[in-house]
């Protein structure tokens, strides 16, 4: 299991740019990991999915998504934070994998490429072996028919048929393996809040069956998990803190209990002079 971070000094000319500026990693001493699920929380350009990309690379975990970490050309400065990071392990985790929901489609595009790939090589197949025995030509289509077989088995025939979230869930429960390391950016993306309910089960399952979730999030739903350790990035240097201090935490529980108070200053009636910006 993954128990915690370091973060060497970066290159002086690089102190002061992206990603070591970044007010919740300037400075970040060893970062503690303790338990099976913990959550990164923040506002947009806090730096929570920065960290987590790089702890993706740093962990040389598969990617769920259009490209793998390695070869993604919008990581560069991730993999330069990953560089200068240290994962403190109690026991080295092989297995799990990285996902962005907003990058789902990308690995359904993926999977469909590598289909397409397999189809036509196929038709291939057929060509070159007309007129040869059959068992010839199972034995060359053996291996195409099996990778085929495999993916249609755990994905099924068409995943654009399902909504996001469907695919979502439906990709992370075929995924998944027991104690492996789960890094997912943002899952609320693709979930209604049902469906978040839902993946909190899934959740306990990976936990149940010695997995461990690094979870960069908005959703109070999700980090109400009893037991999670919460980092928020809001505030630097990074620290942990508990659920109902979060801020987005007591500004979701106000809203819910007088929405009317929020929308009398944010919604303006047809035909109202415009507010003051």
């Amino acid at each position: 299991m993954l128990t915690g971070l370091r973060l060497a000094e970066p290159p002086a000319p690089e102190r002061d740019a992206f990603p070591f500026a970044i007010s919740a990693l300037r400075g970040l001493g060893p970062m503690s990991i303790p338990g099976p699920v913990t959550f990164f929380a923040g506002e947009n350009g806090s730096g929570k999915s920065t960290l987590l990309e790089a702890i993706a690379i740093a962990a040389n975990l598969p990617t769920v998504g259009s490209k793998e970490v390695g070869a993604d050309d919008s990581l560069v400065s991730q993999r330069k934070l990953a560089s200068r990071l240290t994962a403190v392990w109690d026991r080295k985790m092989h297995r799990g994998f990285f996902l962005r929901a907003e990058d789902l489609l990308g690995f359904v595009g993926r999977l469909d490429g590598i289909v397409a790939v397999m189809e036509a090589r196929l038709s291939e197949i057929e060509r070159e072996y007309r007129g040869r025995s059959e068992l010839a030509r199972r034995l060359a289509t053996g291996p195409v028919v099996a990778t085929l077989g495999s993916i249609r088995a755990r994905y099924g025939d068409n995943l654009d048929a399902n909504s996001h979230g469907e695919t979502f869930l439906h990709v992370f429960r075929e995924r998944f393996v027991p104690g492996g390391l789960y890094l997912i950016d943002e899952p609320e993306a693709a979930l209604s809040p049902q469906s978040q309910l839902g993946f909190v089960s899934m959740m306990s399952d990976v936990v149940s069956e010695g997995g461990q979730l690094i979870i960069a999030t908005h959703s109070p739903v999700l980090m109400a998990v009893p037991g999670a350790t919460i980092y928020n990035f809001d505030e630097s240097p990074l620290r942990e803190v508990a659920y109902e201090a979060l801020g987005g935490v007591r500004l979701i529980k106000d809203f819910l209990q007088a929405p009317e108070r929020y929308m009398r200053h944010l919604w303006r009636k047809p035909g109202a002079e415009p507010r003051d910006r």
